[in-house]
């Protein structure tokens, strides 16, 4: 077992039975990102926040400073001789990914004018491409909109990794993956829902951003 998951067991023994479920969520995601692919993420409620959670870690240095190497440094030096060496040293390494309940006035606009259940599908049929994923987080498994967003992923040929609890509801079936807590009040669940993508981003950061 990878040794950050090995890690969060110790800490969190009652997520062991989440183990295989999430070294088949890690090798979609190394996949993705290894091809240019992105991760789109969406969810509500607290669920919503965790979407925004996961890009921080992504997007950014999480337990390494990512700093970029000399190759990746080189063209804004070339480019901007007098301030390269600020913009490469400010820059870091980043998995690309997209909260998809950020977007205010398009979920608004889109929930009024056309239909809210539909407003994180629209952003997956906008976004998605191939070698993407769609991260979909749902205590029940059985959120309207997030279901809408896998449907739809599915239909555009997304791979779907659903973060749910213990039954999965409809996610379980939809998924490609779904990773399901041993719970079943919400509390519960998004408490545990944290180390899990946690030990997420720190495997895909140590993948591609060695120490």
């Amino acid at each position: 077992m990878n040794p950050t998951l090995s890690a969060m067991c110790d800490k969190y023994p009652e997520l062991t039975v989440c183990i295989p479920d999430m070294e088949k969520a890690i090798t979609l995601l190394k996949s993705a990102f290894h091809s240019d692919g992105k991760l789109l993420l969406c969810g509500n409620g607290g669920s919503a926040s965790d979407s925004e959670h996961i890009v921080g870690e992504l997007m950014k240095g999480f337990r390494s400073p990512r700093l970029l190497n000399d190759e990746d440094r080189e063209p804004f030096l070339q480019q901007f001789p007098e301030e390269g060496n600020f913009l490469a040293g400010h820059l870091q390494g980043a998995l690309p990914a997209i909260s998809l309940v950020s977007h205010t006035a398009l979920a608004n606009a889109y929930a009024n004018d056309v239909s809210s259940e539909m407003v994180f599908a629209q952003q997956v049929y906008g976004y998605g491409r191939t070698n993407d994923i769609l991260l979909g987080i749902s205590t029940s498994g059985n959120s309207l909109n997030v279901i809408r967003a896998v449907q739809v992923a599915k239909v555009r040929g997304l791979q779907t990794i659903g973060l749910t609890g213990r039954s999965g509801g409809r996610m379980a079936a939809l998924c490609d993956v779904t990773i399901r807590v041993p719970w079943d009040l919400t509390p519960d669940i998004q408490e545990r829902h944290l180390p899990i993508y946690h030990a997420l981003c720190i495997v895909l950061e140590e993948e591609f951003f060695p120490s």
